[in-house]
């Protein structure tokens, strides 16, 4: 084949390469003491004979036989030579029997009693005239060695290095061999008859082709294939075609989890959206729970309000508790609606993470994605008839359960509450709350006022204590006499 130098790609990547310190290293440590050309033939077992050795130039040979890759060629005489078909690239025709062949010797197989056959020398004279470095080439690799691979690239012989074989360190190379690259020519040295190349800096290119090409075509939105490559503990880095994005660990999946490991692992194809793009600072943000279907969808009519359901606690937070309806919806029950019975400091006083409860349902917000829950308003609400049950004026007996500064907050029954004003503790001046009752107390009350809607009672200890005092002091004291009249009742009578 010859140089792909008129390609416009190809054009563009020729700079003037040079061999940098570590490829040089890695070159030297394959050769050791031998040159490039010896290491290729290491292997190969030859002896130069004394009418024909190797480098007497450009022979002609007539076709005897061929047998699958090997031609038989008559050389003169009672000399034979084997030329390997793989030397014919292949939109080119093999010579048939009888046909004359243009060919050089590269050595001689004591053991067969044939002469090395290469077409390189027929052709090789041109070639080395146009090969350059930082030339874009395809060639083919016909063998291996422990530095690297053997190819012919115009019937020239070539080197590549293990380390620029791919883009990516490589342990096995002999699944190359037979196979045809691209590569970049990073070394020609005419006096050795060397040629160093790299498919590595190809790939390198392309990718950098590709990767611009990318940056053209994105679009939020638009939903792409890629490979996850790293995973980090907030998200996972996703290879879209060259081009790494960043998938949040909130955009994994509708369901909350703790660890990305749970959703993706390195090597995964991944269908992902792209949420936005910063071309300025090329950062990508991606999204994997954009390609599912949204659980909340239709939320507002699965989850009617004032329903009875149940579901699992996932997290107890200070302000309340997180229910789990179904996998990607959850509502919150806040510290208010966990129980009638008493004053709640923190959730986990009433529940615990991962216990499955009845809630029910108070409010749906399908845009804000939020539903209000209730656990105490499962059972019957104490408040209900409270007006009937206590009403105005009447007296009431209970345990204080709060002392604040402006008054004292009695328990009813389980529930329900009234407050007494640090005005309405006693007849006398107040100056503290906690002079007239304290916390865990049993005190009598007069009913002030009774709002069931809004839950609140007003209540009085310094009336209840008055309307008692009344009480006694008329049942102490003797009934008073009747008066006398000072005018006689009309009529006669007295």
């Amino acid at each position: 084949m010859t140089p792909l130098e008129s390609n416009d790609a190809s054009n563009k990547f020729r700079p003037e390469v040079k061999l940098d310190d570590q490829l040089q290293k890695e070159l030297d440590d394959a050769l050791g003491d031998m040159s490039l050309a010896d290491l290729i033939d290491a292997e190969q077992e030859s002896a130069p004979t004394p009418a024909k050795t190797a480098g007497e130039g450009v022979k002609r040979g007539r076709v005897l036989d061929i047998q699958r890759d090997a031609i038989f060629v008559d050389m003169g005489g009672k000399s034979q030579g084997l030329l390997s078909s793989r030397q014919f690239d292949e939109d080119e025709p093999l010579p048939q029997i009888g046909d004359m062949v243009e060919v050089t010797i590269e050595g001689y197989n004591a053991a067969e009693g044939l002469l090395m056959l290469s077409r390189k020398g027929a052709v090789m004279a041109a070639a080395w005239e146009t090969i350059g470095e930082g030339q874009i080439v395809e060639g083919r690799v016909t063998g291996h060695n422990k530095g690297g691979l053997e190819l012919t690239i115009n019937n020239i012989r070539a080197f590549m290095p293990i380390s620029q074989i791919e883009m990516f360190r490589v342990e096995d190379i002999s699944p190359y061999v037979d196979q045809k690259f691209k590569c970049q020519v990073i070394e020609v040295d005419r006096a050795d008859r060397n040629v160093i190349v790299s498919r590595r800096a190809m790939l390198e290119f392309e990718a950098e082709q590709m990767r611009e090409h990318i940056w053209e075509t994105l679009e939020e939105g638009k939903v792409v294939a890629g490979v996850v490559r790293s995973i980090m503990p907030y998200g996972a880095f996703v290879d879209i075609g060259g081009i790494d994005g960043l998938l949040h660990i909130r955009d994994m999946s509708h369901v909350r989890i703790e660890d990305p490991k749970e959703i993706v692992s390195e090597g995964l194809q991944v269908q992902v959206k792209i949420l936005s793009i910063d071309r300025d600072e090329q950062r990508i943000s991606l999204g994997l729970k954009q390609t599912m279907p949204d659980p909340w969808l239709g939320a507002d009519t699965k989850w009617l309000t004032n329903t009875v359901v149940s579901g699992r606690i996932t997290r107890v937070m200070d302000f309340g508790a997180f229910v789990e309806l179904e996998p990607g919806v959850e509502g919150l029950v806040p510290i208010s609606e966990l129980t009638f019975e008493r004053r709640v400091n923190h959730p986990n006083e009433i529940v615990t993470e991962g216990e499955v409860t009845k809630v029910r349902i108070m409010t749906v917000d399908v845009q804000a994605k939020r539903i209000s829950l209730s656990i105490k308003r499962i059972g019957d609400d104490p408040w209900i008839g409270a007006s009937f049950r206590w009403p105005e004026g009447s007296i009431v007996s209970g345990i204080v359960t709060r002392v604040a500064d402006f008054g004292a907050f009695v328990e009813l029954t389980g529930g329900v509450e009234g407050m007494v004003h640090i005005s309405e503790l006693s007849l006398d001046r107040v100056r503290a709350v906690t002079d007239v009752v304290n916390q865990g107390d049993r005190v009598e009350a007069k009913v002030l006022s009774v709002d069931e809607q809004a839950r609140r009672m007003s209540l009085s200890i310094s009336k209840c204590a008055t309307a008692s005092e009344s009480v006694e002091i008329q049942d102490d004291q003797p009934a008073p006499p009747p008066r006398k009249r000072k005018n006689p009742l009309k009529g006669g009578l007295e």
